[in-house]
């Protein structure tokens, strides 16, 4: 596996490493400072709606995994075995962890996932493992030891197991030592295992969403279906006598297939459903919702006096481009259909945590609604401090 020691070619990146080899980057940070305090941490693990975990190691090969969210007494309990605390989306939290993305939007924001930060005292790592989807590794406090392998699939044999994907043989090619502000970049389905080679080992996973075959295929066919009528069925006027009434005609092949195909393959209705799917929010369950909704004539206001707008930072945006005069905008798994100011609005929110909005939003009607729906449903609001 190659090492960069120097600037980071995001060009030779993409060309010669993206979904094809591991790369180990020698912090490229002008100034790596940790983001997050261990407690803060711990803190987060200890909260409803936080999804986190803990896996121990107890001896013998064992492997134990307690789901969040976690007593505020059980960090002090947790005896001299190796542990990790691992916290999904921290990035939802931390505005800081949520910067951490920033370097790393040169792939499409719709393919982020999030940051998950793991804490790792000595020894503590979750085990031989491979991951479906793209991951850099960011070590943020202490050491930690990664040892790369070779490439797996569903067919690599597992240790039995409720909760982790534990590879049963392992065998390593190459083994580092990451240092704060260095940077691991694992391809899918690379094997790979981290372990923490002193206390306070922090760890930040940028994870990329990779959605299967399977399941765009089970969720765009589910979509389908909800507006499909009962009665769209089969028809065949002008039907004529066959030979033999025990065969399916080719006639009546095509035109089922069609039935199928016609919806199957629309392409706009396709982008418009996959554009909602994806932005939908990673825990959809949780209310962004503002206390009170915001009128109208306070987005005027606020656009008129130049106050910035902030994104959500749990939100997902992103949008398509239709024609010139006209532009998608998707946020949370609602679509919007953007005109006039609207389109340079849409492109700039998908593209920009905070900004402020250009005046001529201030003197359309459609551009106020369209932030008056995003504001309501917790999509963005406005910086308190303007």
């Amino acid at each position: 596996m190659d090492i960069v020691k120097t600037r980071f070619d995001v060009e030779a990146f993409l060309r010669d490493y993206w979904q094809r080899k591991p790369l180990l980057i020698r912090n490229p940070w002008a100034q790596w400072t940790n983001p997050l305090e261990p407690d803060e941490l711990a803190g987060l693990a200890c909260e409803d709606g936080v999804e986190s975990r803990l896996v121990i190691q107890p001896g013998h090969g064992d492997w134990l995994v307690e789901q969040g969210p976690m007593a505020e007494t059980r960090f002090s309990t947790l005896g001299g075995s190796p542990w990790t605390l691992l916290v999904q989306a921290v990035d939802h939290h931390v505005p800081d962890v949520a910067a951490l993305l920033d370097p790393f939007r040169f792939v499409p924001n719709w393919r982020i996932d999030d940051v998950m930060v793991s804490y790792a005292a000595d020894g503590g790592g979750v085990g031989p493992h491979f991951d479906q989807y793209d991951v850099f590794l960011i070590q943020g406090l202490g050491k930690r030891r990664w040892r790369i392998g070779g490439h797996c699939d569903e067919g690599s044999e597992r240790l039995p197991h409720d909760d982790l994907r534990l590879l049963a043989h392992f065998d390593a090619t190459d083994e580092w030592v990451l240092e704060p502000g260095d940077i691991l970049y694992v391809p899918p389905g690379i094997a790979h295992d981290g372990v923490a080679v002193d206390d306070d080992c922090m760890t930040y996973s940028i994870g990329f969403r990779a959605p299967s075959r399977s399941e765009l295929i089970a969720h765009w066919s589910d979509h389908l279906l909800d507006g499909l009528q009962e009665d769209d069925r089969y028809e065949d006027p002008g039907l004529s006598v066959q030979d033999n009434a025990g065969e399916i005609s080719e006639d009546a092949i095509a035109r089922l297939h069609a039935m199928i195909s016609t919806a199957m393959l629309d392409r706009d209705a396709f982008a418009r459903w996959f554009g909602q799917y994806n932005s939908t929010p990673k825990y959809a369950e949780a209310d962004c919702r503002p206390e009170e909704p915001i009128s109208s004539d306070e987005i005027g206001a606020a656009l008129s006096e130049g106050t910035a707008l902030l994104r959500n930072p749990a939100s997902r945006f992103s949008f398509i481009k239709k024609t010139d005069a006209l532009t998608l905008l998707f946020a949370d798994g609602e679509c919007f259909e953007c005109t006039g100011p609207g389109i340079a609005f849409a492109e700039t929110l998908c593209a920009q945590d905070s900004f402020v909005a250009d005046q001529k939003l201030a003197q359309s009607d459609a551009g106020i609604a369209l932030i008056e729906a995003l504001f309501n449903q917790g999509s963005v609001m406005f910086d308190a401090e303007d």
